[in-house]
């Protein structure tokens, strides 16, 4: 980069360095932890759904679970982006780029679902955003969105409260819908479509089925 800069300035009339090559850096898993398919049910059957704010935790988690939705992308969800087509219920993502995504809902996320905007009597304000904050310790839903930090922290206290050690994140949903569905039969590049990836490339890092593999082989070594 220097003597580019140098070659800009006429300082030098070419550049050395040009045909020397970095190593190359390749990233082939994700960092991203993730939960095991008996951990991601154990935390939604440990959310009371009794309460609204119960209620719209449990669909949230669930929605980027079943969706492998982007946090972002869940947040700026509307009410009427969850909607009712052949019998089945869709959501509709506001996806990077202002790309909109849609995908229809797995039957746990659509009972969720149905049950937190029962719980929470939204169904009617179609504009509204789908996931509220709440007021203070009131309990009572607002009409603000919730933000990638408020999801954060809910994630946090909700995964504390059922046992679960890993430290998961928004983020690790997504990769553990990507690796669950994978493990049960999916197709890479049907998943690729299902979270709207640019590049195979890029769902290849959210595939974490080797670590289970990885796990299993370790155990072989009886000392």
């Amino acid at each position: 980069m220097l003597f580019d800069w140098l070659v800009v300035g006429q300082v030098v009339a070419a550049n050395p360095a040009a045909p020397v090559r970095g190593p190359k850096h390749t990233v082939k898993k994700g960092k991203t932890p993730i939960l095991s398919q008996e951990e991601a049910r154990a935390l939604l059957d440990s959310i009371d759904a009794s309460t609204v704010v119960g209620a719209r935790d449990r669909a949230l988690i669930a929605t980027m679970i079943y969706t492998f939705g982007r946090v972002g992308a869940v947040t700026k969800m509307r009410v009427e982006d969850y909607y009712s087509q052949g019998r089945r219920g869709w959501m509709r993502l506001h996806e990077k780029g202002g790309k909109r995504h849609e995908m229809p809902c797995n039957h746990n996320l659509e009972a969720y679902l149905d049950a937190y905007l029962g719980s929470a009597g939204i169904a009617g304000d179609t504009k509204g955003y789908l996931f509220r904050t709440t007021k203070g310790k009131t309990k009572s839903l607002t009409g603000n969105p919730m933000s990638q930090a408020d999801v954060y922290r809910m994630i946090r206290r909700r995964a504390f409260a059922a046992g679960i050690k890993t430290r998961v994140g928004n983020h690790s949903f997504r990769a553990t819908g990507i690796t669950q569905y994978l493990k049960n039969g999916g197709r890479r590049e049907i998943a690729q479509q299902m979270a709207a990836h640019e590049s195979p490339r890029t769902t290849a890092l959210y595939d974490r089925r080797d670590d289970e593999v990885a796990v299993d082989e370790v155990e072989r070594i009886l000392i």
